[in-house]
């Protein structure tokens, strides 16, 4: 049996192992990460479409990576998460300042995890709703 105990501390965790060169190219920042949620951010400025609002596409990595890295967090040692489905709706566009996600599990499986994401501006409004599926794989014994 795998065992399933997660870190103590989600972003150290996260840390180590690294949030991917995408992620830190648009300046992705841990705020929290436990099972249960997490919270990140990610500026606007460097992250625009040609007319000055933020990029749609950056509020799907900003989604992916909460949700992936909530998932494997969840899957623990000797397991891995990986995106098996995402879909976002944008509402609103971004101009300035942060773009804040939350992420919340919908469903904790054995082998599967589905995460909201929610993605809110500098005055709290909802800018965009992502949703993650996950698939959790065992990692083959070395």
């Amino acid at each position: 049996m795998t065992d399933t105990t997660p870190p103590l501390d989600g972003i150290a965790w996260a840390m180590q192992r690294g949030n991917g060169a995408l992620a830190d190219k648009m300046g992705f920042r841990w705020v929290e990460l436990t099972i249960e949620r997490a919270v990140a951010t990610m500026p606007v400025e460097g992250n625009t479409q040609p007319v000055g609002l933020f990029h749609g596409g950056g509020y799907v990595v900003l989604g992916e990576s909460l949700g992936s890295m909530s998932a494997n967090l969840y899957a623990g040692p000797g397991r891995l998460a990986v995106g098996v489905d995402i879909n976002a709706t944008h509402t609103r566009s971004a101009t300035s300042g942060l773009v804040t996600g939350v992420c919340t599990p919908i469903h904790l499986g054995r082998s599967m995890t589905v995460h909201e994401i929610v993605l809110s501006d500098d005055q709290g409004r909802r800018c965009s709703t992502v949703r993650i599926t996950n698939m959790i794989k065992n990692l083959p014994a070395r």
